[in-house]
């Protein structure tokens, strides 16, 4: 049963809406509420714009058809809203302005500014000041011929707008009725390795155009690896490769995905996957006993490396204003080898003086890890590892707080997600099974399929194909597609984003509505094309 919250937020006047999220309210004529039979908060379909009749008589109107889908519609007659040149959007709220203008823009409507007046034709955006309520909800009326779109914060109402432009663009009119909607999952990403393939500036800006609409709300940057370091540095200029972003660029990036209410989420990964750094610091690089290098890995046990990394992060929290930060923490090769302790000895000697007599490599890594984290939080950020950079066999817990980023059971031993979720530990979910797009498809990887996603994947679908039980749903924050550089010759650009657009509408789908979804998959390609 969907849930419906006991919520009435306050009215907004002249227009008589209900603005709490799950508020209750009618079809928008008088006070009456709508009946269970009315609801059709699972339909797709629309009728045909009706034509008004000697009798104004209009059929009821049908839920509205986005991606992804809205959770909530109570249907009303009336003829709907149709964009015109000589409408108004207008605003209750000055920091509302963004939003407004953008929406004015797309559908080519004249932004007024905040205005108390009504005129025919308006489209209202307004905060409702319910400070419960989800902050990317939002309800959006439709009646008498204006449009209300309201919510707690920026967030929801700039979803109400992209709801708007999707039912403007499916089929040219916003029906009659009210949409109450909200996100099951409050992470909703995109992650680019553009560390081993370089993306052109322009080309992520039309990705974040693209997941705005779509109302996913991060964008992940893996930018260093063993291929290449991609974003300008001042405080290592070393390290950067020579095909790399600039910092203004990454501002115009950063601030082009914040209007659209996206979170850039930056990713330094360490231990391992720095070759590109260690390319300038071959003296930071570990060995073995052999003196044979490990590719990417850094010397855990030199406390310069902890000091160099450090610098970057401490930098990059400046141009990436952001909560999340990604620490990587995977396949460092120390603990790959058959005999850790023998192989590096160096490492096994710096465990156990910092943890005792008994430590071992993987208390040095996991120090290594809670180091890194105690740096981003102190710059106020959240800290997030792959779930492999968790090790089971370190006896130095990884800091609590510390979310995990479950990508694989396929590492040597890697754990269960259940393993992490009965620790209490929050999770995003990166499914290789379902959500790795590796370019050339090495390994085992094939490119993942929209309809693969939409089929038989949820959030709680960790590893492998089998849902975790739905007792740690609440842990689950939500899901990560990501695109991985490996074979980065393999696909254009453009063969790129031709390829992830239906991945992505479908993850999103199953990120937005936790309910199974109402169209098929061939009816849901044919909404997708029909939205462009």
């Amino acid at each position: 049963m969907r849930r419906r919250a006991l919520i009435i937020g306050a009215a907004v006047a002249a227009f008589g809406v209900g603005v709490g999220l799950w508020a209750s309210g009618g079809d928008g004529g008088g006070s009456s509420v709508a009946s269970p039979s009315q609801s059709q908060s699972r339909s797709q379909g629309r009728s045909p714009s009706p034509t008004p009749s000697p009798t104004r008589s209009y059929p009821m109107s049908e839920a509205p058809r986005t991606i992804p889908s809205v959770r909530d519609h109570t249907p009303a007659r009336g003829p709907g809203w149709r964009p015109r040149a000589s409408y108004r959007v207008v605003v209750s709220d000055a920091e509302l302005s963004d939003e407004g203008k953008l929406i004015a823009g797309e559908l080519g409507l004249k932004y007024a500014g905040e205005r108390g007046d009504v005129r025919a034709g308006d489209v209202r955006l307004a905060l409702n000041g319910d400070e419960g309520a989800d902050p990317e909800s939002y309800a959006m009326t439709v009646r008498g011929g204006h449009v209300t779109i309201s919510g707690p914060d920026d967030a929801g109402v700039f979803y109400g707008t992209r709801t708007l432009k999707q039912e403007v663009r499916g089929g040219g009119t916003a029906p009659e009725g009210v949409v109450r909607d909200e996100p099951a999952k409050p992470v909703r990403a995109l992650m680019l390795d553009i560390a081993r393939k370089p993306y052109s500036a322009g080309w992520i800006e039309d990705r974040i155009r693209e997941l705005g609409d779509l109302k996913f709300n991060q964008l992940g940057l893996h930018f260093s690896d063993d291929q290449g370091f991609r974003i300008e540095s001042d405080t290592h200029p070393e390290v950067v490769s020579e095909e790399h972003l600039t910092k203004a660029q990454v501002r115009r990036i950063v601030g082009l995905a914040a209007g659209r209410h996206i979170t850039v989420v930056p990713e330094i990964d360490s231990p391992g996957h720095l070759g590109a750094v260690l390319d300038a610091h071959p003296e930071l690089q570990l060995r073995n006993a052999q003196g044979v290098p490990a590719r990417g890995a850094v010397d855990i046990s030199d406390p310069d490396a902890a000091e160099l990394v450090d610098d970057l992060l401490g930098e990059y929290a400046q141009l990436f204003p952001g909560a999340p930060w990604h620490l990587g923490g995977d396949e460092y090769l120390a603990l790959m080898a058959s005999d850790p302790e023998g192989s590096y000895p160096q490492l096994a000697a710096a465990a156990r003086e910092a943890y005792g007599p008994g430590a071992g490599i993987a208390d040095l890594a996991t120090g290594w890890l809670n180091d890194r984290a105690d740096t981003v939080r102190a710059l106020g950020r959240t800290p997030l590892a792959w779930n492999d950079g968790f090790y089971r066999s370190s006896n130095v817990p990884p800091d609590k707080d510390i979310q995990v980023a479950y990508w694989t059971g396929k590492e040597i031993g890697a754990r269960e997600p259940a393993a992490y979720l009965q620790a209490g530990r929050r999770v995003v979910n990166y499914n290789d099974e379902f959500l790795y797009y590796v370019l050339g498809e090495p390994q085992t990887f094939v490119y993942p399929t929209g309809e693969r996603i939409y089929t038989q994947w949820t959030p709680r679908v960790l590893r492998g194909t089998d849902p975790v039980p739905a007792g740690h749903d609440d842990q689950i924050l939500g899901g990560s597609f990501a695109v991985w550089g490996d074979l980065p010759r393999s696909q254009t650009q453009e063969q790129i984003a031709a390829g992830i657009r239906m991945p992505l509408r479908a993850t999103v789908q199953k990120l937005w509505d936790p309910d199974p979804p109402a169209l098929s998959w061939d009816e849901f390609r044919a909404l997708a094309d029909k939205l462009g």
